[in-house]
């Protein structure tokens, strides 16, 4: 048995996803003519009281269109040092948008609104790039999966709205979050301009991402990916699976949480494991001693069919997932204490 926690990313459809693939009604959606992928925008803008929806290939895409049509070349992006934008895009902010970044140092990747304040560029000064957009992380993947708490996006909305700056929201595992504190999709939608949504982690999709907000600004978004190459055709197969994601697979995902907090507990015995950072929802992340690098870790753990990725020189990440059951827990937990560095 390979135990793959590597990544959300990684699951396969179920067979109920499989179904509904199979029969969806498609048509060219370049032409607006899949009546499938229609319907996922419009759920999607529906669930979080925005105007219009985008499906794209990837969150890469939807974040990196989010940037192109909120800015201008010069402008500024402020985001966190360990954003996904910024680290795990391909430099995208630069080459699509001829942007800078402006990082900060929040608290495990989550910013607050007086670092935004101090962040803003006097737009009178022309040393400076003109800043023109905030852009946030929710789950946050670099610091373990942690999540913002209502109030304090609130604050840095307020911020926002003083400083005519837009906001924007990566919430590729937005719904991890949501599970857990309960709060509703309406809300996200009254305090970000833009929302990107991931099919394809959590919520188990094999391709897929949204992006809603204002009809203007998706249909300029609409434009940047065509131009992208992101124009797909009979998409409604995988919109299929989108809207069954959305319907099906939003509750289960404390399954998740709840293993990765088993697998916090079975770590927290173990005699190389130095830190855990605190577990929120499905990322696991620990740190070696100094003596241990992750490459070995992870190279110890591949022989013994356990899927993991280094996420420093000496942190791990392990990400549960629908496939992650109750029976790999317990094969997870044989395996584990079965490395010896």
């Amino acid at each position: 048995m390979f135990i793959d926690l590597r990544s959300d990313t990684v699951t396969k459809p179920t067979q109920g996803m499989k179904e509904a693939m199979f029969m969806a009604e498609v048509g060219d959606d370049v032409f607006g003519d899949d009546p499938t992928v229609t319907a996922l925008e419009q759920k999607a803008a529906s669930m979080f009281g925005m105007e219009a929806a985008l499906f794209c290939a990837s969150g890469t895409m939807t974040n990196q269109l989010a940037i192109k049509v909120h800015t201008q070349p010069g402008s500024e992006v402020i985001c966190d040092k360990m954003s996904h934008i910024y680290l795990y895009e391909g430099g995208g902010v630069a080459l699509n948008s001829f942007s800078s970044v402006k990082l900060l140092e929040g608290d495990k990747g989550r910013i607050n609104a007086q670092q935004v304040l101090d962040a803003i560029n006097n737009p009178e000064d022309i040393h400076q790039p003109v800043t023109r957009l905030v852009s946030l992380e929710n789950t946050m993947n670099k610091g373990g999966g942690c999540y913002y708490r209502l109030s304090d996006i609130e604050a840095i909305r307020e911020v926002c709205n003083k400083n005519q700056l837009p906001l924007h929201l990566d919430g590729a595992r937005l719904f991890n979050a949501l599970v857990e504190t309960a709060e509703p999709t309406l809300t996200y939608g009254q305090l970000f301009d833009s929302i990107s949504i991931c099919l394809s982690k959590g919520l188990g999709c094999p391709v897929g991402s949204l992006l809603v907000g204002k009809k203007d600004f998706i249909k300029k978004a609409r434009r940047f990916r065509k131009v992208l190459g992101g124009g797909w055709r009979q998409a409604g197969f995988l919109a299929a699976a989108g809207i069954y994601a959305l319907d099906n697979h939003v509750n289960r995902l404390k399954d998740d949480h709840a293993r990765a907090r088993k697998i916090g507990d079975i770590l927290k015995g173990l005699p190389y494991v130095e830190e855990i950072y605190p577990i929120d929802t499905n990322i696991v992340i620990f740190r070696l001693p100094e003596s241990v690098l992750a490459t070995a870790f992870v190279s110890k753990a591949k022989e013994k069919n356990l899927g993991c990725v280094t996420f420093g020189k000496h942190l791990v990440r392990f990400v549960t997932h629908l496939d992650f059951t109750d029976e790999h827990l317990a094969e997870f937990e044989k395996v584990i204490r079965q490395i010896q560095l």
